[in-house]
């Protein structure tokens, strides 16, 4: 892969698109409120289906003269796309703030602000899923927010890895023929499934051939340079709504296509592509033997495919957007790792996804290397060069804490494990068989015990929220605390359970979604929609918020409180009543004088593991609303911000409203005082059935320490060693303080600087102020 580079035409579209003002566009809800007008004596699914055939088929679209991959839902990029049958009413209070807010900025026009006012917003008052969802449980959602966020109450559920493989096998085309073949002998209460099916891929094609049209129509206004790239674009977009693709080129945008058309039907985060460098090598590999394409215009192909992952992102309310600050989109990609057969695997398309990530550096998509025992010194030090670049990207995975565990645990077949991909951030999932519903919710593990300390009261707000059993002043020993907390935790995740009946009942009712059924290996065989559970794997992921901070926390009360008698209870209870305020040697004793996770200190790193434990096999007990299994991951996006703002002052020295730990299994930032090796350690210590929906460690290093081959040999080791101690995930900022200040004073100058928040890259001058602060405090490694 020596002598690559990035060509002009790439360099020509990245500066584009970077420059592209962003918008909300309210395009789709204009066509998707007129056909549910239009058809009112018909059911949802066809509603739904017929809408999205309609927004196939007329949406304004756009193609600019360099592209080689072509297709979005709006004709601006990075526009947020206003989807009025999930979420209407937050729109409806938010839009005319969406250019001032602080996360996530959108401008608006203020004829689309009239427009949604007057015209669509009245007609899905009291009717999108946000409205049936707070109608049916919001009082109950809303008073357990402080301790448990509930997902997806306002979009639909993304975080899925669809059968990429099918697709590029049958094409829109051949996905008819097999459902028209079904229709023909299905039962009745199958029938309407199939139709909407069918009515939806139809669309696709006409999607398709509109792109080839539009191209013509152009060819004879733009200069002749560009003239045959776009008559082979025009030409692919024809031969897709045709048949599947044939050529490395057609593959990619067959693959594009795709995705674009599940964002226009769900309007959700992280369908993801996983394994591309699988499932897409042997176009590569046929077109190559032909003389077809060299590495050389692959690579450009690619890298023209990366720019339209960035052109897709996500508008949320005011609220999320907090929780997900940077739009993370998380269309990932996972390279490398087991095949089928148990073997370490890699190709050239591997390396190129590296060589594209390392010349563009954008937030997308969300770059994954999976790693084993055997991982090829190739594909890691590639890899390596790419993490110097400071992108935040690629991550790390580690089949040997993931594979096996996904078997054990979720009784996944050992065929699907072998082969699975990650969505969205970090969350784990077979390919193309699986609705994992991985952010189904977030539980703050610190409020729960703010509460088992202080009688069930906010020490924000004063106010009830949780049970009252006590306070620190009334637990005679550590263990009445642990039981007391063990009760607490109990009653929210009883009531966490009654609202995601809730929420899956109402996304079934209100969100069925027949294009992504066609993607999702047995709802076509079952005549089930995936919403109603027809896909092979029907998980839902909970994440544990924040261990971290917990284990602090629990040591310190062990160590300072009831085993060496430091501070009084009542001195303690009060502090963190007055957060801090007149008790500063408290406060330092508290930071100081108690031992921190991530130091490689044992009992330290068990108290955090034993309540996730808890956590965890208290999720077996529950079964989701389409019949599958929950399970627990240890990720926060970045909600560590936001969380941290419900939490009073805690016992592990941490001031009220201050950010918690970043990532899942990290550290709290600037405690990890004993190098990258005991943090690894410590992490290890965490059991790979915890995180089975996800884990996530991030880490920092200085990029002096990049610039040797020592320093890159030494690297290599240290992710072997995260290998060895079959840690799950592990992800790395590189990056100096300074650059990030700078940054932060002065934007214009780093528009194009990336930083991974937690499980994704995003443009560090678009996160707002606290999380950027967050950030630049996290605890920087010269060496290992």
């Amino acid at each position: 892969m020596e002598g690559l580079y990035q060509t002009n035409r790439v360099k020509t579209l990245k500066e584009k698109m970077v420059n592209e003002p962003r918008y909300v566009s309210i395009e789709q809800a204009r066509i998707i409120t007129r056909v549910y007008q239009q058809n009112e004596d018909l059911s949802i699914p066809m509603k739904r289906a017929l809408s999205l055939k309609a927004a196939l088929e007329e949406l304004e679209i756009g193609v600019e003269k360099e592209e080689l991959i072509v297709g979005n839902r709006t004709k601006g990029v990075r526009y947020g796309v206003v989807f009025p049958e999930s979420g209407c009413s937050w729109v409806y209070n938010e839009i005319e703030n969406l250019p001032y807010r602080p996360q996530d900025q959108f401008l608006v026009k203020e004829a689309d602000i009239q427009e949604f006012k007057e015209v669509i917003y009245p007609y899905w008052k009291g009717h999108s899923m946000e409205d049936v969802i707070r109608h049916q449980y919001g009082q109950e959602i809303d008073a357990m927010a402080k301790v448990v966020k509930i997902n997806q109450k306002d979009h639909a559920q993304g975080h899925i890895c669809p059968d990429s493989k099918l697709w590029l096998e049958l094409g829109p085309q051949g996905l008819i023929k097999k459902a028209q073949e079904k229709l023909k002998t299905c039962s009745k209460e199958h029938k309407e499934f199939y139709e909407c099916t069918i009515l939806v891929l139809q669309g696709a094609c006409t999607f398709m051939r509109r792109y080839h049209d539009y191209i013509k129509e152009m060819l004879p206004h733009v200069e002749s340079q560009y003239q045959a790239t776009l008559q082979t674009v025009a030409d692919n977009c024809l031969h897709l709504s045709k048949r599947a693709p044939e050529s490395f080129h057609e593959a990619l945008q067959s693959l594009w296509f795709l995705f674009v058309i599940l964002h226009m039907e769900s309007n959700a985060s992280s369908f993801s592509p996983g394994r591309i460098d699988q499932y897409l090598y042997p176009f590569y590999q046929k077109d190559k033997n032909a003389g077809i394409i060299d590495d050389q215009y692959a690579l450009e192909l690619l890298e023209c495919l990366w720019l339209k992952f960035n052109e897709i992102v996500y508008l949320r309310n005011q609220h999320s957007a907090k929780y997900f600050a940077g739009f993370p989109i998380g269309f990932n990609i996972a390279i490398g790792g087991l095949d089928e057969n148990g073997q370490d695997t890699y190709n050239e398309i591997s390396l190129l996804c590296l060589k594209a990530q390392y010349h563009l550096g954008l937030p997308q998509p969300n770059l994954s290397v999976r790693l084993n025992k055997h991982a090829s010194h190739e594909l890691m030090q590639e890899a390596i060069k790419v993490v110097a670049k400071g992108s935040g990207m690629p991550q790390f995975f580690n089949d040997e804490a993931i594979v096996q565990t996904m078997i054990d645990d979720l009784n996944i077949e050992p065929q699907d494990a072998l082969n699975y991909a990650i969505v969205g951030c970090v969350e784990l999932t077979t390919h193309g068989n699986n609705l994992g519903w991985s952010d189904a919710a977030m539980f703050n593990l610190n409020k729960a015990l703010e509460l088992t300390l202080n009688h069930g009261k906010c020490l924000l707000t004063g106010n009830q929220i949780g049970l009252d059993l006590g306070s620190l002043e009334t637990y005679q020993t550590f263990q009445d605390l642990e039981n007391a907390f063990q009760k607490q935790v109990d009653y929210f995740i009883e009531e966490m359970m009654k609202a995601e009946v809730i929420v899956e009942k109402v996304h079934q009712e209100c969100l069925p979604s027949a294009f992504l059924s066609t993607v999702i290996d047995d709802c076509l065989e079952k005549g089930l929609d995936v919403t109603r559970g027809g896909a092979k794997y029907n998980l839902s992921g909970i994440q544990m918020i924040q261990v971290a901070n917990l284990a602090d926390s629990l040591a310190a009360i062990q160590k300072l409180v009831y085993e060496e008698e430091m501070i009084s209870k009542h001195e303690l209870l009060v502090s963190l009543q007055d957060d801090f305020k007149g008790h500063d040697i408290t406060q330092a004793m508290l930071l100081n004088k108690a031992p921190k996770y991530g130091n490689d200190i044992e009992w330290v790193d068990h108290l955090g593991a034993k309540w996730a434990e808890y956590f965890r096999e208290r999720m077996k007990e529950f079964t989701n609303y389409r019949g599958g299994p929950y399970h627990t991951g240890m990720y926060t996006v970045s909600a560590h911000v936001p969380m941290g703002e419900n939490v009073g002052a805690s016992p592990d020295g941490r001031n009220a409203l201050t950010p918690l730990a970043d990532g899942g299994m990290s550290p709290v930032y600037g405690r990890d005082l004993s190098g990258p090796t005991a943090v690894l350690k410590s992490v290890s210590r965490m059991k790979n059935t915890l995180t089975t929906n996800g884990g996530l460690l991030n880490m920092k290093f200085l990029p002096e320490f990049f610039k040797t081959e020592i320093g890159m040999r030494k690297f290599e080791n240290f992710l072997r060693a995260f290998v060895d101690l079959e840690i799950p995930h592990i992800q790395f900022n590189v990056v100096r303080r300074e650059d990030l200040l700078d940054a932060k004073v002065h934007p214009e100058r780093h528009k194009s600087l990336t930083i991974r928040v937690a499980g994704y890259t995003a443009y560090f001058v678009e996160l707002a102020g606290k999380l950027q602060d967050e950030i630049i405090e996290r605890t920087a490694y010269e060496d290992i």
